[in-house]
């Protein structure tokens, strides 16, 4: 084999593992937004058990460092104050970090009581600053980081970081 053969196959195969590994990244994140989708709607079902089973074994929310079992209970107060709800979100940003199996996803959300209906959020899922300059300050909003790991094949929540939005930004 001659050296342009060689070449253009070590080539090949460095454009092949790129394209591989680009696609495993993006497999992540589809993965990763399927995650927050299923929290989303397991939310809206008051489904606690469902919700903790996306979260590792020793999972923590943020802030006030609270393990599974007092996030159970925020959970539950919260479903039983806003009865029937909905989550509303723009699609999450999502940071898989390189040769690791962690990563990082950030989004604004909104929850409502079931019958409201806000049908321009939901056409501005593509467009998280339009979602939030629709949203404005006519609503409980807030900020969800989400730490997630890899586990097997799929993710899950390792901790989780909620903030407020005040108007002037998002503050614990």
């Amino acid at each position: 084999m001659d050296n342009k053969k060689l070449v253009r196959r070590t080539w090949l195969f460095g454009v092949a593992v790129l394209c591989m590994a680009s696609c495993a990244e993006r497999d992540d994140v589809r993965a990763i937004r399927t995650v927050i989708k299923q929290g989303a709607v397991l939310a809206e079902k008051h489904d606690i058990g469902g919700i903790l089973a996306l979260a590792s074994e020793d999972f923590q929310a943020l802030p006030g460092a609270l393990d599974r079992r007092q996030v159970r209970g925020i959970l539950w107060r919260a479903f039983q104050y806003y009865g029937a709800l909905k989550v509303i979100y723009p699609r999450p940003a999502v940071d898989v970090e390189k040769d690791s199996d962690r990563a990082l996803a950030r989004f604004p959300f909104l929850i409502v009581k079931k019958e409201h209906s806000l049908p321009k959020l939901e056409a501005l899922y593509n467009d998280p600053q339009g979602w939030l300059d629709e949203v404005g300050e006519n609503a409980d909003l807030y900020r969800l980081e989400l730490d997630l790991i890899k586990n097997g094949s799929g993710w899950l929540v390792n901790e989780v970081h909620l903030e407020r939005f005040t108007g002037l930004g998002f503050r614990e």
